[in-house]
């Protein structure tokens, strides 16, 4: 029985811990913690056994926890991702691996330094079963070459504190990395543009923004990035190729015919749109660990995504693509 802690009891971390206590096989959450030592205590208080701690470094170090998963803050991602590989223990990080290519390549470093992957992180698109089916189709060379990449990443409202700079490295960072995943491709160069504003932006950051990337391969892929659209989260992709295109299918939903309409819902909460794909996610996580180690997203696959945010939000108001350019990568991945 795999025992795991879980740093972050936010939404995100308590969804986790429901969901690997109470879907997942071979595991058990015994340990949480929170910057809010509160949060952590109520957290625990809802399920017996469940130990908080008042920090995440002392549930690192806990002898009863086998692996980590961090769901904190995103700044915290990167010290709680080193402090676990300094304990030798497998680690689920969510989206970003880090906020700097450079505290990507630390880790990096000290995965390479154990010999072995210890690292996962949370790019839970991969198990969309809509990506995987277009990345099958893709593979299998039956619509030839992929050429380019049409995207969209639509979400209802921010918190207080968006940036504009979040809109690729907190949201658009999906895209940055299932677009190299569909495509097994890496990228070139990247630039972000601003176009007309939309009078649902009027907390200080840009909406919308159109992110454009080339790939290694001279494939090309455009994203709108629409981080307060007023009705909905809406995430599309087309991939289209020499021989035919790849459309990601809309969630189901029932269609609904009256008062001369044809209608059905759109989603709101990103939770809700990948719910399956987080219950297969984490499932697999834990069965790959009871088989030697995490086969999922790789530190490499958190680094390439942030070199690639970096890279786009310092073109940000120059007008020019900037050069992606990552260290040689490791035989480890």
């Amino acid at each position: 029985m795999l025992k795991i802690g879980v740093i972050g009891c936010g939404a995100i971390g308590r969804d986790h811990i429901r969901r690997l206590n109470n879907l997942v096989p071979g595991c058990e959450v015994v340990a949480c913690a929170d910057f809010f030592e509160e949060a952590a205590r109520k957290t625990a208080a809802q399920y017996q056994g469940l130990k908080a701690y008042a920090t995440g470094e002392e549930l690192i170090a806990a002898p009863e926890v086998d692996a980590v998963l961090i769901a904190s803050s995103d700044p915290s991602h990167a010290g709680y991702v080193l402090e676990g590989l300094t304990h030798g223990k497998y680690v689920f990080c969510e989206k970003p691996l880090a906020q700097s290519a450079e505290d990507c390549e630390k880790i990096i470093a000290a995965e390479v330094a154990h010999g072995k992957r210890l690292v996962q992180v949370g790019f839970m698109r991969h198990y969309d079963r809509g990506y995987a089916e277009m990345k099958r189709i893709i593979d299998s060379g039956e619509l030839g070459a992929p050429l380019m990449i049409h995207a969209c990443h639509r979400n209802v409202s921010q918190p207080d504190g968006f940036q504009t700079e979040m809109g690729v490295t907190n949201v658009a960072i999906h895209e940055l990395d299932i677009c190299r995943w569909l495509l097994n491709d890496e990228y070139e160069s990247g630039q972000v543009l601003k176009v007309r504003q939309s009078a649902e932006s009027n907390k200080g950051y840009d909406n919308p923004q159109i992110v454009l990337l080339e790939t290694k391969s001279g494939a090309r892929i455009d994203v709108e990035v629409q981080v307060a659209d007023a009705y909905g989260y809406d995430i599309q992709c087309q991939v289209v190729c020499e021989k035919g295109t790849l459309n990601l299918p809309d969630p189901y939903a029932v269609v609904k015919r009256s008062d001369a309409a044809r209608s059905f819902p759109i989603l709101t909460d990103w939770k809700d749109r990948f719910i399956e794909a987080y219950d297969i996610e984490l499932t697999e996580w834990v069965h790959s660990l009871a088989n030697g180690g995490p086969t999922g997203p790789s530190a490499w696959d958190g680094y390439a995504a942030c070199v690639a945010a970096d890279a786009l939000n310092r073109s940000r108001g120059t007008g020019m693509f900037k050069k992606i350019e990552m260290i040689e990568k490791p035989a480890l991945y």
